[in-house]
């Protein structure tokens, strides 16, 4: 073999039958038509491929969207489960585990085939694919990409679950699609929310920044991935909660130490605003098998010098208090009708400020990373992959063996150096003893703090 992927087999995964069922997209899917999402999920074992299409094939009969392709009608952008299919390749590749797994968020790490979302548009390419590497040792990495038009990450793991059951001869868990998302909303929604969008129109000026941003996103931004044990949150947990006067949760509590220790190595006292996307399926009442990007957000203005318990504090709160009043559906939909499709192309949501540093944080903990089973192998480690590196976005996840925590970070490359020096990896494991025990996975790749 050789270090770099030797193709050993190309197929197309398709339920069998086209149920033909057309879900027209909302103003927030269009919005986020341009982007893909792609994990990489790590086995230490071998995966039967022949089961593998298997199950994914008896998965797209329920969640056909995966399957299905774009197109754009009158303007408005539609998927239509016409049974296209899902690409599946597998390719041998001359890398331990261990040094896969060190590699997943480097733009050469070519695990995983990202989704092309905006040519997709135009209709006729996947919205999903599969890429399978073969690891030497026998390890396997699956790397897996949607187009986020069709939906959130708790979408994507609802088919991940549905697709895990499939293959190990369980019940299917229920899902159901929306086939016109806008409408949807309007029935479930309040009649008023905050008020305030979560998209906005930039000038000339700072249009041209975040375009320069963009463009060199790959060149001058860098990823950083932390793992914090599960003893290491639970000290982080007692003490910021004694200082808060009350229990915090560990997304509370992790967040807070990140986006604070962060600041303390940028030497950055300033004002700054946090950006949380929030699964609105709850303060919706809505059923956890409902298909479709259903976020809102929460913003929060956080100074360095309040200290970690208050921005957890402040976190904890915003969360628990989040109801339906809160949300900004309404508000972003009534933004972008003002505007305009024509000129969707030209908004950025509030969360993407580089000038500002403004954080982004999404928790993808509690949505069953680990829980995906095949043929009784769960995976050893789960990824966010290589997507565009812009600076101050930020995911958490379970960590390895679903033992602890998983942060990932993305931050200019000067900034990046210095977490993974002496000083960095300090700051960001005070609260961890070295008598600490962590997973064998994490001792063997150094590359993630």
């Amino acid at each position: 073999m050789s270090a770099w992927p030797q193709l050993r087999e190309s197929r197309t995964v398709r339920a069998g039958q086209a149920p033909g069922t057309v879900v027209r997209c909302g103003l927030v899917d269009t919005m986020l038509a341009d982007l893909s999402v792609s994990v990489v999920y790590f086995f230490e074992q071998p995966l039967d491929e022949d089961r593998l299409t298997a199950g994914l094939a008896h998965a797209l009969e329920r969640l056909p969207v995966f399957g299905g392709r774009l197109r754009t009608v009158d303007g408005r952008l539609e998927i239509v489960c016409d049974d296209s299919g899902v690409p599946v390749d597998s390719y041998d590749l001359d890398e331990t585990l261990a040094e896969a797994m060190g590699r997943v968020t480097m733009p050469t790490a070519r695990l995983v085939d990202p989704v092309e979302a905006s040519a997709g548009r135009a209709g006729g390419l996947p919205l999903f694919t599969v890429r399978i590497s073969h690891l030497a040792g026998g390890g396997t990495a699956l790397g897996c990409s949607w187009h986020h038009a069709v939906g959130d990450v708790q979408t994507f793991m609802l088919l991940m679950r549905t697709w895990s059951a499939a293959v190990e001869g369980a019940e299917l868990p229920p899902a159901e699609l929306v086939q016109d998302q806008d409408a949807f909303l309007d029935e479930v929604l309040p009649a008023e929310d905050r008020g305030r969008p979560g998209f906005r129109l930039p000038g000339p000026e700072e249009a041209a920044l975040l375009g320069r941003e963009v463009a060199g996103a790959l060149r001058a931004n860098r990823t950083v991935q932390v793992y914090f044990g599960r003893a290491e949150v639970d000290r982080m947990r007692r003490e910021l909660s004694a200082q808060a006067g009350r229990r915090l949760s560990s997304g509370d509590v992790l967040c807070a130490h990140m986006v604070s220790s962060v600041r303390e190595l940028d030497s950055d006292t300033e004002v700054r605003w946090l950006t949380v996307p929030v699964n609105v399926r709850r303060p919706l009442g809505l059923s956890a098998g409902l298909v479709g990007n259903l976020l809102s957000e929460i913003h929060l203005p956080w100074a360095p010098k309040e200290g970690k318990a208050a921005l957890a504090e402040a976190l904890r709160a915003a969360v628990e208090e989040f109801t339906a009043e809160h949300l900004n559906l309404r508000s972003n939909l009534r933004f972008l009708e003002s505007i305009g499709r024509e000129r969707f192309a030209d908004c950025v949501p509030l969360g993407f400020d580089p000038e500002r540093r403004r954080f982004t944080f999404s928790n993808w903990s509690r949505f069953g990373a680990y829980e995906v089973e095949f043929a009784g192998r769960r995976p050893v480690f789960f990824s966010p992959a290589a997507n565009l590196p812009l600076p101050w976005v930020s995911w958490m996840v379970e960590g390895f063996e679903g033992s602890g925590y998983l942060f990932t970070v993305v931050l200019p490359a000067k900034l990046a150096r210095r977490l993974r020096g002496a000083e960095g990896r300090a700051v960001l494991h005070r609260f961890r003893d070295p008598a600490d025990v962590l997973p064998a996975a994490a001792a063997s790749v150094p590359k993630v703090l």
